[in-house]
């Protein structure tokens, strides 16, 4: 049975519900289940092999669960490929972030997507892919070079910006992603965070991994902990701090009922 929002009556965009993988005899995540709901930011917190990733790459089609199901807006689905991911409307951003140096901005924005006449030769659309993927990043609201730059002459935060803006460009309905400002000095880091908050705060859904708690507690509405494959705690990011966040990730504190897939509005207490 579906959850729902108690408070709305809607369901979530996307659950996990009792996910299983294992690598050969290595169980990476084990009956793993958490909800997504549309226009929130969630994150997920742990130490360093907790299984984060490995869910966020199940969620993308990189990875197929041994069990469990994955559930989107009540109905079950199955991503073979990341590019099934892509047209249920989730886009990932992970580290290495996919951006190809030698070519330019626009043509890393439609890398895989893009436009061909109907004829035979299919040559490719350039201009309107150049105007699309001006229009896509300056709905952003952040300082980019022309469209025609190469992505290597781009700073940290630029290339961030147009990996963020590539997922988010496509409209989107769930974007996840894996240490989105790691690589980052602190200014750049400020500046991605801010584009981030700004997305949210016009509807979009974010799932984040982070290391960064202050980070966390910025960008999220709510935080899944996962240790050891599990996932052992879930709380509104409003109220909670880093430090219960830290002792859930450690073990210190035990866990509770509040993590299970409902909706965080519904809990109580």
């Amino acid at each position: 049975m579906t959850d729902t929002d108690m408070t709305t009556g809607s369901r979530p965009l996307l659950e996990v519900k009792g996910v299983r993988k294992t690598f050969g005899s290595v169980v990476a995540i084990d009956d793993v289940s958490l909800s997504l709901y549309e226009g929130r930011t969630a994150a997920i917190v742990g130490d360093n092999g907790a299984g984060k990733s490995t869910l966020l790459k199940i969620i993308t089609g990189v990875h197929q669960p041994d069990a469990g199901q994955i559930i989107m807006e009540g109905q079950p689905v199955r991503f073979p490929t990341p590019v099934s991911a892509k047209q249920h409307g989730i886009e990932a951003l992970f580290q290495d972030l996919a951006l190809i140096n030698d070519l330019t901005i626009w043509q890393n924005v439609f890398l895989g997507r893009e436009l061909v006449r109907g004829d035979p030769i299919g040559f490719q659309r350039k201009r309107a892919m150049v105007e699309r993927a001006t229009e896509m990043l300056a709905a952003l609201d952040v300082n980019l070079p022309p469209a025609n730059t190469r992505v290597r002459r781009l700073s940290g935060g630029q290339r961030q910006a147009v990996a963020i803006g590539r997922a988010v460009g496509w409209n989107a309905r769930l974007t996840v992603m894996d240490e989105p400002t790691a690589a980052l000095g602190v200014r750049e880091r400020l500046e991605v965070e801010a584009l981030i908050e700004r997305l949210r705060g016009e509807g979009r859904t974010f799932l984040i991994i982070s290391h960064n708690f202050e980070q966390v507690m910025r960008l999220s509405d709510e935080v899944w902990v996962m240790r050891q494959g599990n996932v052992v705690g879930h709380r509104r990011t409003a109220e909670t701090t880093a430090d219960e966040l830290v002792a859930l990730i450690t073990g210190a504190k035990s866990s509770d009922a509040r993590f299970h897939v409902s909706d965080p509005r519904a809990e109580s207490g």
